[in-house]
């Protein structure tokens, strides 16, 4: 009877039902045959949201990230980029990078970051004799490339979910970004170099002509970063304080997006905030029956008798939440995953600030990894491309990203460099 109800609701995966339903329909499941009353699981929900400092961040963050996408931010983004780094090979391939890294850490893996840039870059690289499937390939590579940047969502969440000091995740986030940012502008530099693409003069007067025009959202990082990092605001303050920054910026001062239009920014805003929460809740159901079945603890023993290397380990760690990155939703997979991998990573001394980093950095790389990596697909609807193009542009940025990801893992004072240094707690 349970086997037939665990394949049925398996199959209701594979036909598409939302995430929440099967989430919570395994959930239900556990608990009926466990003779735990549903109420329980009621009131763990509850007072795991209840209790939680930071979850009423998320909703503030992703509406400050949703007016940024709505209005001519990017626009502003991009030519001060394109100003910095146009002159060099590849300028602009970076200028991509950089801009898609920043609206990232603002809009989450959402998609919304591929299909707000990608037709105002997509355009421009090939206007620039960038080749068409490297442009393909940067472009959804980039997708998720700002996941370890302060005010990431997912940040957010892994640090609820584990117990674990936000600040410290944001701080060792940092870093890691900016490698993997490094490495694939590196790539950019070669090819812009081997394909003669078109360069632009460097103007210092350009510079500071573009700078002026995006100085409100340069500024952003900065007030982020020192508020936080300053002690000078909690992190719900700062969430406040940068959606009203955000808020009059765009509306009062650029003018990008009348007021009118803001109710329906907001309501778009929710509706992935409501999807997140219920994923969230759905999957905290049913990692409460996980942890009251002693579902970790056995999977614990079972690793630790046939893995003894701390680097097999992180290697099968690395194996395992790339396929999780795949195939799984983002919000879901912090959810259902992390506690999981939690006690397995304790028993072998890794840190859990640096497993954050190695967590999020593999989701951030599942997303444009074939078959079924999000962005491949959103990319494909947002550029009009079979899908198999997209699989054969991303392939060189996933192995750039996959490089990046060996050194993140196996050099742990890479995460944990600022932490120490400046004692982040």
């Amino acid at each position: 009877m349970t086997e037939a109800l665990i394949a049925l609701i398996i199959l209701m995966a594979f036909l598409g039902a939302p995430v929440f339903v099967v989430l919570s329909s395994l959930a239900i499941l556990g608990f009926y045959f466990s003779d735990i009353q549903f109420a329980a699981l009621i009131v763990d929900i509850y007072s795991k949201f209840s209790n939680s400092p930071v979850l009423y961040t998320i909703p503030i963050f992703t509406f400050a990230g949703y007016i940024l996408a709505e209005s001519k931010a990017s626009v502003r983004i991009v030519d001060f980029s394109q100003a910095l780094f146009g002159w060099m090979p590849g300028g602009l391939a970076i200028v991509s990078l950089v801009a898609c890294a920043f609206f990232t850490a603002f809009t989450g893996a959402s998609g919304v970051t591929i299909i707000a840039l990608g037709g105002l870059l997509y355009p421009a690289l090939i206007k620039e004799l960038y080749p068409e499937r490297f442009s393909l390939g940067l472009l959804t590579s980039s997708g998720s490339l700002g996941l370890l940047f302060f005010p990431s969502l997912p940040i957010i969440i892994y640090g609820v979910v584990a117990e674990v000091s936000i600040p410290q995740l944001f701080a060792a986030g940092f870093i890691p970004g900016v490698f993997l940012v490094v490495l694939l502008s590196l790539y950019s530099i070669v090819k812009g170099g081997t394909a003669t693409v078109r360069t632009t003069k460097f103007s210092l007067r350009e510079v500071i002509r573009s700078a002026g025009r995006a100085k409100w959202e340069l500024f952003i990082p900065i007030m982020l970063v020192v508020g936080i990092f300053g002690g000078f605001v909690t992190l719900g303050e700062v969430a406040s304080i940068t959606v009203a920054y955000v808020l009059i910026v765009e509306t009062l001062i650029h003018r990008d997006i009348p007021l009118r239009r803001i109710p329906g920014v907001m309501n778009e805003s929710m509706v992935l905030v409501g999807g997140i929460f219920i994923i969230f809740g759905s999957a905290l159901a049913l990692t409460t029956y996980m942890i009251d079945a002693e579902i970790p603890y056995a999977m614990l023993e079972f690793i630790q008798r046939h893995i003894s290397s701390k680097i097999v380990f992180l290697i099968a760690l690395n194996v395992v939440l790339l396929l999780v990155g795949c195939v799984m939703d983002i919000y879901s997979a912090l959810v259902v995953v992390v506690p999981l991998i939690i006690p397995m990573a304790a028993s072998y001394d890794i840190n859990p600030v640096h497993l954050g980093i190695i967590f999020l950095a593999n989701l951030e790389i599942g997303y444009s990894t074939p078959p079924v990596g999000m962005n491949l697909f959103i990319s494909c609807f947002r550029f009009n491309k079979p899908v198999i193009t997209l699989y054969k542009a991303s392939i060189p940025f996933l192995v750039i990203l996959l490089i990046g990801l060996a050194v993140i893992t196996y050099v742990p004072q890479l995460s944990l460099m600022l932490v120490e240094y400046f004692n982040i707690r």
